[in-house]
């Protein structure tokens, strides 16, 4: 497995450790400055690793039609593990939670029709700029829950979350938008062919 490939799996695998680490210290009690602490690392994590699998198969020479799938497919685990938790916690609007999870399936279902055909759909300006917008949603996300959970700078909260929730937005536009992109590339590139 080449080394842009253990990023992208090791942020499969820590996408569930994230969910549960999310909930489970309400059962257990563990200290809400830990807590967060833990939260924000997995969280930079999963961010920058989605830098580093690129960065790493670019590097290598080792780009392939396999991670053209296998790093848009890590993404989407870890981005809909964190919106997961937001929608459950109640700051991300389940509407717009719905927006990014079915752009993202149906963007996976693109993937695998284009592959089917011969056409493997890498990455997009549109993607990238919709994966920007939903990595500051999680950011403002996970500030808004580092200042419910520890309690510091609680009387900043409404606009932290007001700005979160706008990020959350826009996440939601440029998920449209984008997929709008991968649309007209899968027509022209696979079935105008």
């Amino acid at each position: 497995m080449s080394l842009a490939n253990i990023f992208t799996a090791s942020r499969i695998v820590l996408s569930p450790v994230f969910l549960l680490f999310f909930f489970l210290p309400e059962y257990i009690g563990i200290n809400a400055l830990v807590y967060v602490i833990i939260l924000w690392l997995l969280f930079i994590y999963m961010e920058l690793s989605d830098l580093f699998d690129g960065m790493a198969a670019r590097a290598t020479n080792s780009v392939s039609d396999f991670g053209k799938i296998f790093d848009p497919f890590g993404d989407v685990v870890s981005r809909m593990t964190y919106f997961l938790c937001f929608t459950v916690m109640g700051i991300m609007h389940v509407f717009v939670f719905a927006i990014l999870m079915y752009r993202e399936f149906i963007i996976l279902f693109m993937r695998i029709l284009a592959m089917r055909k011969g056409f493997a759909m890498g990455a997009r300006l549109g993607g990238k700029l919709k994966a920007w917008a939903y990595a500051f949603a999680g950011i403002f996300g996970l500030i808004y829950v580092s200042v419910i959970k520890t309690g510091y700078f609680l009387a900043y909260s409404e606009q932290i979350l007001f700005i979160a929730q706008i990020f959350f937005v826009l996440s939601a536009v440029a998920a449209l938008l984008s997929l709008t992109d991968y649309l007209l590339s899968l027509k022209k590139n696979v079935f105008n062919k």
